[in-house]
């Protein structure tokens, strides 16, 4: 008997294009594997109705008769189901409080969740992610943000050829787009007053590398953080070049017993231990690009009061930009007090008034802080996505969900994932029941 298998319509905005399993993916899963696969008709997505229906997959309104359900962002409140399973990114393993709701629907009709950014390998690697596009699209997007706030303060700069992400038709597109900007920084140098224009990368994971894969197109020196400083001694110089500095945990944090060295896994397991000393490296940056991890346990890397002060004096800071593509709202990075969108991806944070003051002109950086970044490059997100998500999807068909949880016949990488089991939090997170009620 085959599985059926639904592919859902992603409603949670206008911007949101993806698909989690893509045409041709979905045609050789089912002629490979006892699945059938049916797909919400979506006026927006990156792949049409038609694509699908060439591909022989056909196409409804409904999908009721699927068990399994996949999707990739929030399930609208009036849409679950009883007793589906659904596999998607629920943003709920923080305890975030706006997925509470749905978290306790699910619970109460009985459904399943599979959590994509919990799916690891042996060696705890997440398998499944859009980190990287989400780095593309957020360096893209900083890019164009630096240029438009240099506007405003009547700087002339190279920055403005470029353009968010989502007026790309494609990531090669963008490409292009960077290696222009490229040509043209080679040529002129930095905008005036701004050399040396360094730009700062909180993390090393798939959203740095990301971001990274774009920021390194350009005319860079890479630097150590330790010796950002010492671009600056000696007086103004011409820098035909930007700079480069990518932040580890050991450049982010020193213990706070001064005796100890740094440990990073002690860090790991006591970052209370420990104090940021970040903000003793902002004041150089032009641009600070954020895709680190980060959970409440950990200190915050700027914070509210720093900012206040740094922007408080009567000159002007060099710090134009921040772009936060982790996204954790007043987390890491203070200033991040709010989340946007494609259509208003920034505003400037007003550390003295302690608000968000929409556009590019303010007292404050600028903050960049889409909250679904990937999204800007559905295309290629999407088929990386899906390439890795069909190999999952044969063992998803052979589970018995009629079954104890213990004996569902899941893989690790799948049965890790699983927040709730028919209505019931699995022993791994059961720690979200506090967070429900």
């Amino acid at each position: 008997m085959k599985l059926k298998i639904g592919i859902r319509r992603e409603d949670i905005s206008k911007w949101e294009r993806r698909a989690p399993l893509i045409p041709s993916h979905a045609r050789e899963l089912t002629d490979n594997h006892p699945v059938e696969f049916r797909v919400q008709s979506s006026q927006v997505r990156v792949f049409t109705d038609d694509d699908y229906r060439l591909s022989g997959i056909p196409v409804d309104e409904g999908l009721s008769p699927c068990p399994v359900i996949l999707a990739l962002k929030e399930i609208p409140l009036d849409l679950i189901e009883t007793g589906k399973t659904y596999l998607f990114f629920s943003h709920t393993i923080k305890g975030q409080p706006q997925n509470m709701p749905m978290l306790r629907k699910m619970r109460d009709l009985g459904c399943t969740i599979i959590d994509y950014e919990k799916m690891v390998d042996d060696q705890g690697r997440r398998v499944l992610y859009f980190g990287n596009y989400a780095g593309h699209a957020g360096m893209l997007d900083t890019l164009w943000a630096l240029g438009r706030r240099l506007e405003t303060e009547g700087t002339a700069n190279p920055f403005t050829l470029l353009e968010p992400t989502h007026r790309y038709g494609s990531l090669v597109e963008a490409k292009e787009a960077v290696a222009k900007l490229a040509w043209t920084i080679a040529r002129e140098g930095p905008p005036a007053g701004l050399s040396p224009l360094v730009v700062g990368f909180f993390g090393y994971g798939h959203v740095a590398q990301g971001a990274q894969e774009i920021f390194d197109i350009l005319p860079i020196e890479t630097v150590r953080p330790a010796d950002i400083p010492r671009l600056f001694e000696g007086g103004a110089k011409a820098h035909r070049h930007l700079y480069k500095a990518v932040f580890h945990e050991e450049d982010m944090v020193r213990p706070k017993d001064a005796a100890k060295a740094f440990d990073l896994q002690d860090y790991y397991a006591n970052p209370g231990d420990y104090r940021a000393v970040t903000e003793d490296y902002v004041p150089y940056l032009t641009a600070l690009v954020n895709g680190i991890y980060w959970t409440p346990k950990f200190p915050r890397y700027v914070t509210k009061p720093f900012l206040k002060s740094l922007f408080g004096g009567e000159t002007r800071p060099r710090l134009r930009v921040i772009g936060d593509i982790s996204c954790d709202i007043n987390g890491s990075i203070e200033a991040t007090v709010k989340a946007t969108d494609s259509e208003n991806p920034v505003y400037v944070y007003d550390p003295l008034e302690d608000k968000a003051v929409p556009g590019f002109e303010g007292r404050g950086p600028v903050v960049l802080a889409v909250y679904n970044l990937p999204a800007e490059l559905p295309l290629e997100s999407s088929a990386y996505f899906s390439g890795r998500l069909k190999d999952h999807i044969p063992a998803l068909a052979a589970a018995r969900f009629d079954r104890p949880f213990a004996e569902c016949g899941l893989p690790d990488v799948l049965k890790k994932a699983v927040i709730l089991y028919r209505g019931g939090l699995t022993p791994d997170f059961a720690y979200l029941a506090e967070f429900i009620a």
